[in-house]
C-alpha cells in the first residue's frame, strides 16, 4: 500500500468516525420519540400513517406480538414483490418491454430482499422494469433495512429498560426508521449527476474509430435514489448488474466516496445508539471500536494489500 492509499483510508476512517456522534444522537433521539429538526416536517406524516394503519404509537408491544407484527409485515412484503415481478410484463413503466421474471428467480429474489440479504442473481439493465426496480426492489431497500433496525433497537430496549422488558411498537420503530433515517439519508446521497430519467433506453454510435459503425446501448433509468438507499441499506441489488463499479451509478470520485461511507454509516452510528440508549455511552464506543480494528486487522489490510499487488502486476 502506498502513501496515496493510506492517506484514502485515514480521510474515510476519520470522516466516518466523525459522523457517528452526531448520527448516533440523532437516531436515539428518533427512536425514544423525542424532537428532532425534522420533527415538524415528518410528524405530520408520521400521524397520517398512524391514523390510516390503525396505530397507536404509545402502546408498546410484548415479543410475542412484536414478532409477529414483523412476520406478517414480512410475509405481505414477499408476496407483493413476487407478484409485481412475475408480472412485470404486463405493467407499466416498462419501456424496455421485459417479460415477466421466471418462477424461480422472483422467488429466490423476493426472499433475499424482504430479507435483507439481497442475493442479486439477475442483470438489473437486462431483467427489471423501471417498475419493478422502483416499487419493488427499491421499497424492500428501504423496509428490510427498516426491520433490521427496529429488530436491534427492540433488542436494546429489553436490555436497557429496567421496569418493563416489551420491546417497543414494531409498526412505530418501522415507520420511524423510513421517515427519520433512511429516506432524509438517501435523499442526501443524491448530488453527482447519477443518470434520473424514466425514458427508453438509448442507442447511439461508438466514437471509436476501429470498431467502425459499431452501435451501443446505453441503460438508462431513475437510477440515484436507488443507487443511495442501496448503500445505506447495505445491499445488492443494483440497478446495473455490476452495481457500483458501473459509471452511471458511480461517476464522480465523490460519488465513490459517499457510497462507500454509506455502507458503514448507519452501522457506526447504531454502536452509538446502544451506548447511549443503555445510559452509558462507553460501551457504544468500546462496540463500535472491536467492529472497526477487528475487520481492519483480519480482512481489510490483506485485501488491500492483494488488490495493490494485482494493481502491480497489471
Amino acid at each position: 500500500m502506498n502513501w496515496l492509499g493510506w492517506i484514502q483510508f485515514a480521510v474515510y476512517l476519520v470522516v466516518l468516525l466523525a459522523l457517528v456522534k452526531p448520527l448516533g444522537a440523532y437516531m436515539a433521539r428518533v427512536y425514544q420519540g423525542e424532537r428532532t429538526f425534522l420533527t415538524p416536517v415528518l410528524a405530520p406524516v408520521e400521524r397520517f400513517f398512524y391514523r390510516l394503519a390503525g396505530v397507536d404509537p404509545e402502546a408498546d408491544m410484548g415479543w410475542k406480538m412484536y414478532t409477529a407484527a414483523l412476520l406478517l409485515f414480512n410475509l405481505v412484503g414477499f408476496l407483493f414483490l413476487y407478484l409485481l415481478l412475475r408480472l412485470q410484463g404486463t405493467l407499466p413503466l416498462n419501456p424496455q418491454g421485459f417479460q415477466a421474471v421466471s418462477p424461480d428467480l422472483a422467488f429466490n429474489t423476493a426472499v433475499s430482499f424482504v430479507t435483507n440479504t439481497n442475493w442479486q442473481s439477475y442483470g438489473g439493465e437486462t431483467s427489471m422494469s423501471i417498475l419493478s426496480q422502483m416499487l419493488g426492489l427499491t421499497v424492500q431497500k428501504v423496509l428490510s433495512a427498516a426491520t433490521g433496525m427496529a429488530v436491534l433497537v427492540a433488542s436494546i430496549r429489553s436490555l436497557t429498560r429496567h421496569t418493563t422488558d416489551w420491546p417497543g411498537n414494531f409498526w412505530v420503530d418501522v415507520t420511524r426508521s423510513t421517515l427519520y433515517i433512511l429516506v432524509p439519508l438517501a435523499l442526501a446521497l443524491v448530488s453527482q449527476g447519477v443518470v434520473q430519467t424514466f425514458q427508453p433506453y438509448a442507442t447511439v454510435q461508438t466514437l471509436d474509430p476501429s470498431s467502425g459503425a459499431a452501435i451501443q446501448v446505453l441503460p438508462l433509468g431513475p437510477v440515484p435514489s436507488q443507487v443511495a438507499i442501496k448503500q445505506l441499506s447495505t445491499n445488492s441489488g443494483g440497478y446495473f448488474n455490476v452495481n457500483s463499479a458501473h459509471p452511471f451509478e458511480n461517476p464522480t470520485p465523490l460519488s465513490n466516496f459517499l457510497e462507500m461511507l454509506a455502507i458503514l454509516l448507519i452501522p457506526a452510528a447504531l454502536c452509538n445508539i446502544f451506548g447511549k440508549m443503555a445510559g452509558d455511552t462507553r460501551q457504544g464506543w468500546a462496540i463500535l471500536a472491536a467492529m472497526t480494528l477487528l475487520p481492519r486487522r483480519a480482512f481489510l489490510l490483506p485485501a488491500w494489500a492483494g488488490e495493490a499487488q494485482s494493481l502491480n502486476a497489471a
